[in-house]
């Protein structure tokens, strides 16, 4: 899950972005409205964290643009304005949760998700693929019942495949969701990955769509016809 965090605080945007990282997160910051704008109008983030109060566009007028630009992503305001025309005002430029300061850095953790999660149009926070159960909450996998180890990677990999489960992910969409706009993994780096949580799985479960990315579905008995390419690159 990308998160972008605009907070003009240095100190506090790196806090909450160790703490959103810590919680299995990735969290870009930015501290200046006009960046803000650009950034969320031209990348592809699963949520943000907004300050109302910013240096050069305030955060009313930020997500006004990102509205405006046709961008839905959830979107959490934290601010220090606590009356209820603030909120107000936020909630009819678009926003979908409000925080106000100071707060809880697993609270804004926990409304992220939450938020993700309805945006996907998933009412439960536990997701389920045969054998496979997510806990969004927690975020949390296990596989038979039993809790299931992967590694940071893995795990960003695997939850934005199983919020999207059922649906063909390109390696561009994994890549722009679960790694930060400064890394860019090489295709054989997503393929290794790819591989390794396919063996962890140990169960048909996630699917190479030749020419196309990958998909995460019931086993092929279950849900449809094979595909041609379980262990190939997409």
């Amino acid at each position: 899950m990308r998160v972008l965090i605009v907070e003009d605080d240095a100190g506090l945007a790196a806090r909450i972005a160790e703490s959103l990282r810590a919680a299995g997160m990735v969290a870009e910051t930015c501290g200046d409205g006009h960046e803000a704008a650009f950034l969320g109008s031209t990348e592809d983030y699963d949520a943000a964290v907004l300050d109302l109060g910013l240096p050069g566009q305030d955060g009313v007028s930020v997500l006004r643009h990102w509205r405006g630009q046709g961008r839905r992503m959830p979107v959490l305001i934290l601010t220090a304005r606590g009356r209820w025309s603030d909120k107000l005002e936020g909630f009819d430029a678009g926003a979908d949760d409000y925080l106000t300061k100071p707060f809880l850095h697993e609270e804004v953790a926990l409304r992220l998700r939450v938020l993700a999660r309805r945006a996907g149009g998933h009412a439960e926070p536990l997701l389920r693929v045969g054998p496979l159960a997510y806990d969004s909450n927690a975020d949390r996998f296990t596989l038979d019942d039993a809790p299931l180890a992967l590694t940071a990677q893995e795990q960003r990999i695997l939850a934005y495949l199983m919020r999207r489960k059922g649906c063909v992910v390109s390696r561009g969409e994994i890549a722009e969701h679960v790694y930060a706009r400064d890394l860019d993994p090489d295709s054989n780096t997503l393929d290794v990955l790819i591989g390794r949580i396919r063996r962890k799985l140990g169960h048909p479960l996630l699917h190479t769509e030749r020419g196309r990315g990958f998909r995460l579905a019931e086993p092929e008995g279950a849900a449809g016809p094979a595909s041609p390419a379980e262990d190939g690159a997409a």
